[in-house]
């Protein structure tokens, strides 16, 4: 165990306490992981959101031994209250992490960090370590689970009786991903495995709970479901750190030539596939509550018999138990159910999958040039306005090592065409920027923009928001070396800022983000200068679809504009000129029909080429004012 872990604070939300769960389940979620990790590392406190809210509302013992503390919103960190809780903070420091996703993983490091030995814990975070990394705007899994399936049952749970008949889509929508096949690195094997077991005509050894699974067990309580595949051995040999049976690693060998679309496919044994992942300890405490409730309603689970099987065997796994026995989670003993009845099954395949409608058209053969005369015959054409100071730059053999984009491993071309394309926005930001001025530089990365700012614009106050740990912590270094005192670090997906700003600045937000950091600019009035960038990631998402603007859906369809989208992308230095040239006239009628949609919220906005051109293959930028 390593020692001097610096405390930090942990910040959840506290709407009600309804049964054995905390509300909004965001907050019960994370508490079942602490307890889960058995993790004392952060200091907890609960932030009513609502005015009546006293100490006598939290019983004793909801949290487990944890020990937690009611704070009212107005005495968090100033840099919390710009967030979404869960939110997570050094003490006395500036450096937030918010979102649930970001949180747990959070959790789940440092609990290895301090105790290495728990490799446990580590593997929560599942292959590569990327189990519900990506935001949930680009990510239809992390959408699920952060977000989709904790209010589909919170509304559930709050619905009248006579309301809340139906199952949600969602819970429905979770059952039929469990019912598709699972893909995981190096399954070849597994396959050939589960083939071979298949022609002997075996069952898959099962394996031995360890001391830890056999001391969750009650006095005289035997195990209702022990594994019995294949997937369930080895799913459970790596809970348990034990070697696969030497039967199942022998491949017979008709069974290694056997071609691999001739394979048998894998069955789910948890949520993410084979291996048990922090997304089965977000779903556990929101299934928990949507089965309570349901079996109180005297609901037929019959249509969910995946769902159900995956609730019981997630109690399986070590620890489980005695987490949500510190939580006060009273689990279910539920039957074994037999698979829907073929029209019920229905009900699941026809749960609508919005995304895959909406973006099912978007592979396409052909060019734009279609779309592009189609846009010219209704006066529309790729049109720039003029560069405001196209010969400012800033003092760069002045300025500290720590602020230059060349600190580090970056080429000198490199470092080069960065200074020019941090001068574009440098000097767009300066002619916008009043002392006293909040400016959020959105998926900062390394900070190249916002130490900049933060360090040539003293009286204002910088936040940088990034999604990636490794990069916000490096930025945090090279602030650190220049102690700037005006600037603050939120590692969070953009959904959770909510703070008011009055500059948004970003260079080279990759594709639906430039879209994503419009519309927080939007919703908080304020200017906007963003260099977009992977134009050919465009692509319709629950909250955004394409064209943007009214004048090109007059014109455009969705899957003419995506053709734009693609060829947006074909502007590297290596390509042709003329094929560059249709390349820079795609950004340009993109970037066009974002202004036009900015506009219709009474803005001002112009599309800008860097100057000079050559600093980047994606060097549009928009400056958008509130009239």
């Amino acid at each position: 165990m390593k020692d001097n872990v610096a405390e930090e604070h942990l910040y959840l939300a506290f709407s009600h306490q309804y049964r054995d769960s905390i509300f909004p389940l965001h907050t019960s979620i994370s508490l079942f992981l602490l307890s889960y990790c058995d993790c004392k590392l952060f200091k907890v406190f609960l932030v009513p959101t609502g005015e009546d809210v006293g100490d006598q509302c939290v019983t004793e013992n909801v949290a487990g031994n944890l020990e937690v503390h009611l704070i009212p919103r107005c005495q968090l960190p100033v840099v919390v209250q710009s967030c979404s809780l869960p939110a997570v903070v050094v003490k006395d420091d500036k450096f937030c992490r918010a979102g649930l996703s970001v949180v747990l993983r959070h959790i789940i490091q440092k609990t290895f960090e301090a105790d290495p030995s728990k490799k446990d814990v580590l593997e929560l975070l599942g292959f590569k370590k990327t189990c519900l990394k990506a935001c949930a705007e680009v990510s239809q899994w992390t959408r699920l689970c952060e977000i989709s399936i904790p209010l589909a049952v919170e509304r559930f749970l709050m619905a009248s009786p006579e309301h809340c008949q139906a199952i949600p889509p969602d819970i429905l929508l979770l059952e039929r991903k469990l019912g598709e096949p699972v893909r995981v690195h190096n399954d070849d094997k597994i396959r050939r495995q589960k083939l071979q077991q298949q022609k002997a005509g075996a069952k898959a050894a099962v394996p031995v709970l360890g001391e830890e699974a056999t001391e969750e067990l009650k006095p005289g309580e035997v195990h209702e479901h022990p594994p019995s595949s294949l997937e369930l051995s080895v799913a459970f040999s790596k809970l348990l750190a034990q070697e696969a049976p030497d039967a199942i690693n022998r491949e017979a060998p008709h069974i290694r030539r056997t071609k691999t679309s001739d394979l048998p496919l894998l069955d789910h044994v948890f949520a993410e596939g084979l291996y048990f992942t922090v997304a089965d300890l977000v779903l556990l405490p929101c299934i928990h509550q949507f089965l309570v409730s349901s079996k109180k309603q005297g609901k037929n689970l019959v249509n969910l018999p995946l769902i159900s099987s995956w609730y019981r065997r997630v109690q399986e796994v070590p620890g489980v138990k005695k987490a949500a026995g510190k939580c006060n989670m009273e689990l279910l003993q539920l039957p074994e159910l037999m698979s829907a009845p073929e029209e019920q099954a229905q009900d699941c395949a026809s749960v609508p999958d919005q995304l895959e409608e909406d973006n099912e058209d978007s592979h396409f053969i052909g060019g734009p040039r279609p779309t592009m005369t189609k846009l010219m015959e209704n006066g529309i054409e790729a049109k720039f306005s003029p560069h405001p100071c196209p010969n400012w730059t800033l003092d760069w053999t002045s300025l500290p090592s720590a602020v230059n984009p060349g600190e580090g491993k970056m080429s000198r071309d490199r470092a080069l065409r960065k200074q020019q394309q941090l001068n574009n926005l440098v000097a767009a930001v300066t002619k916008l920027a009043k002392p006293g001025d909040l400016i959020v530089d959105f998926c900062s990365g390394g900070g190249h923009v916002g130490i900049v700012l933060a360090y040539t614009m003293p009286s204002c106050q910088v936040v940088l928001i990034e999604n990636k740990e490794l990069s916000l912590i490096r930025a945090k270094d090279r602030s650190d070396e220049l102690g700037l005192n005006n600037i603050w670090f939120i590692q969070a997906n953009l959904d959770y800022f909510n703070g008011t700003f009055n500059i948004g600045v970003a260079l080279h937000a990759c594709g639906v983000a430039t879209d994503m950091v419009i519309e927080h600019c939007l919703r908080a009035r304020a200017a906007f200068v963003i260099s977009p960038c992977c134009y050919g990631f465009i692509q319709n998402t629950v909250k955004f679809k394409y064209p943007r603007s009214h004048q090109f859906k007059e014109i455009l369809s969705y899957k003419e504009h995506m053709i734009l989208c693609r060829f947006a992308d074909q502007t590297a230095v290596q390509l042709p000129p003329e094929r560059r040239l249709i390349g820079k006239q795609c950004m340009g009628l993109v970037d066009l029909d974002r202004a036009w949609a900015a506009e219709e919220h009474n803005y001002s906005v112009q599309v800008i080429s860097m100057e000079p051109e050559s600093c980047s293959p994606k060097n549009n930028m928009f400056v958008g004012i509130p009239a």
